[in-house]
């Protein structure tokens, strides 16, 4: 299978990602991967699950605090992980600062290719530059794939779009030990709010007229009515 690794400057994806509904998704994404691995150092440091007895115990579980955390796609609400003895303190923050243009980018490419093993674990080394368990690696996964699957699919017969902006990219992808060129088609609408929303993007081997009509067929699939005008 084919991966796309989507190699954006951080300036332009956080200018496409805040300009559109993606941002919502990728907040909410975001989110799901800071608190379970935050969730994750927790059980490290205390060496048991909840209610386990253990000789290899260090501490007892304590709840959550509410932390917002402001970063370049928006403020976050996060469930801060707390241990009895309070000596408890994740790196999550200060990892973050480091590498988030890595951890973005990795976010984006998980929208389009889909969640993986290999998307996932790639996202949390981001994050701290180990390995994880495979539980902990499938317990994300468990937890990410219905958002995406629900924001890619979502109906579009709700929203009525005045403008629907159409364009194609090209961009530098690995396949199989060589760097070659794909086509990632994107559709943008603007709503009658004037709010422009991503609708819809799809990855080609090439720029096509049969591949526009499959790509403008799944759009109308998903309820796409009539816009006032087409830009491309």
């Amino acid at each position: 299978m084919t991966y796309l690794n989507i190699n954006l400057k951080l300036e332009e994806l956080t200018e496409a990602v805040l300009n559109s509904d993606m941002n919502t998704l990728m907040k909410s994404l975001a989110i799901t991967v800071f608190n379970a691995y935050m969730e994750e150092e927790r059980h490290q440091f205390i060496q048991a699950a909840p209610h386990e007895r253990s000789d290899q115990r260090q501490d007892y579980r304590n709840g959550y605090y509410e932390r917002q955390w402001t970063l370049s796609i928006g403020t976050l609400k996060l469930q801060v992980p707390r241990t009895r003895s309070g000596e408890f303190k994740t790196e999550l923050f200060e990892r973050y600062q480091r590498n988030e243009q890595a951890f973005l980018l990795s976010m984006m490419e998980m929208v389009v290719n889909g969640v993986s093993t290999r998307k996932v674990t790639k996202i949390v080394q981001e994050l701290c530059g180990e390995t994880v368990s495979k539980s902990f690696v499938s317990d994300v996964m468990k937890r990410l794939d219905p958002e995406i699957e629900a924001f890619k699919n979502r109906t579009l017969t709700h929203s009525h779009f005045r403008y629907l902006y159409l364009d194609a990219l090209y961009i530098k992808v690995r396949e199989e030990g060589r760097v070659v060129s794909k086509a990632v088609y994107l559709a943008q609408g603007v709503n009658e709010a004037n709010k422009r929303e991503i609708i819809g993007f799809w990855v080609s081997e090439e720029e096509s007229k049969e591949a526009w009509l499959t790509f403008l067929q799944s759009l109308r699939a998903r309820g796409l009515s009539q816009p006032t005008l087409i830009i491309s």
